[in-house]
């Protein structure tokens, strides 16, 4: 299983390693479109597709702005028996958490048995790969390294109270939706009006079901596919609207027991 944000033509890369060194292995790609360097947001948008994939799958994940640096290279054996390979910079926590929790191995490149790398900034084909096809054809994890504590994953935790709860923007989708990280099942559900937060600027927005309650061109606020609260423009672009990106704090309020009846929004 690979994903990155290589784009086509660097993932072909990649693959054509992996079917040269693992000619008997079965490459699926889940996605070369992750935002470049974006590694909590890659987190975040690979964690639903991981959770459903075979068990003992192997899985390459390459979002790297450290590559070439200090940072290190990475393979983790799950409990389930799947197994991740990439950088240790926290992208692989919550996936391998999904599957069980595991023991991460620091990659010695010597014991790949790998071409020479070329440069020093395309792990995904000269050192993630490589060891990727190791697994495939019968290595164990333990055989590629010393054993490691994975770092974590940067940035805070979504909060909440019984009147409120706050999070970052985790993720904007090609339709513009703005996805944040805080639990759908935080925020009272239901018919009714969110505060929320963004920076110093502040909405009331329709708490609704589906895109097609709120009305056509309507902002409002409804659980996304990831499980967590997604603020929307019904048929539009939410992200234009709030101006707002990937990261930004936001928090959200309401009456104790429920949201407050809809008012006209504030924009």
């Amino acid at each position: 299983m690979l994903a990155s944000d290589l784009g086509s033509a660097y993932a072909a890369q990649v693959k054509a390693v992996l079917l040269s060194e693992a000619p008997g292995a079965r490459v699926v790609d889940l996605t070369h479109e992750l935002r470049p360097h974006a590694i909590g947001e890659a987190a975040f948008v690979l964690l639903p597709a991981v959770s459903r994939t075979p068990r003992r799958a192997i899985h390459v994940v390459v979002v790297d702005p450290g590559v070439g640096g200090t940072r290190r290279s990475v393979v983790v054996g799950c409990r389930d028996g799947s197994t991740f390979v990439g950088p240790d910079n926290g992208v692989l926590v919550p996936l391998v958490r999904t599957r069980g929790g595991g023991r991460a191995f620091r990659i010695d490149p010597a014991r790949l048995r790998a071409r020479p790398r070329v440069g020093s900034t395309f792990d995904g084909r000269d050192v993630f790969a490589p060891a990727a096809a190791r697994l495939a054809t019968g290595t164990v994890p333990r055989e590629l390294g010393p054993e490691i504590e994975l770092s974590p994953l940067p940035g805070t935790r979504p909060r909440r109270s019984s009147t409120g709860a706050a999070g970052t923007v985790a993720h904007v989708d090609r339709f513009g939706n703005v996805v944040t990280d805080v639990p759908s099942a935080w925020v009272p559900s239901g018919p009714g009006e969110l505060r929320v937060r963004l920076g110093h600027r502040t909405w009331r927005l329709p708490r609704r079901d589906s895109y097609e309650a709120a009305g056509r061109g309507r902002l409002l606020a409804l659980g996304s596919s990831f499980g967590t609260v997604e603020l929307a423009v019904a048929e539009g672009r939410a992200v234009d609207r709030l101006r707002t990106r990937v990261g930004e704090r936001v928090g959200f309020s309401w009456e104790e027991g429920r949201p407050r009846s809809t008012r006209r929004n504030r924009k």
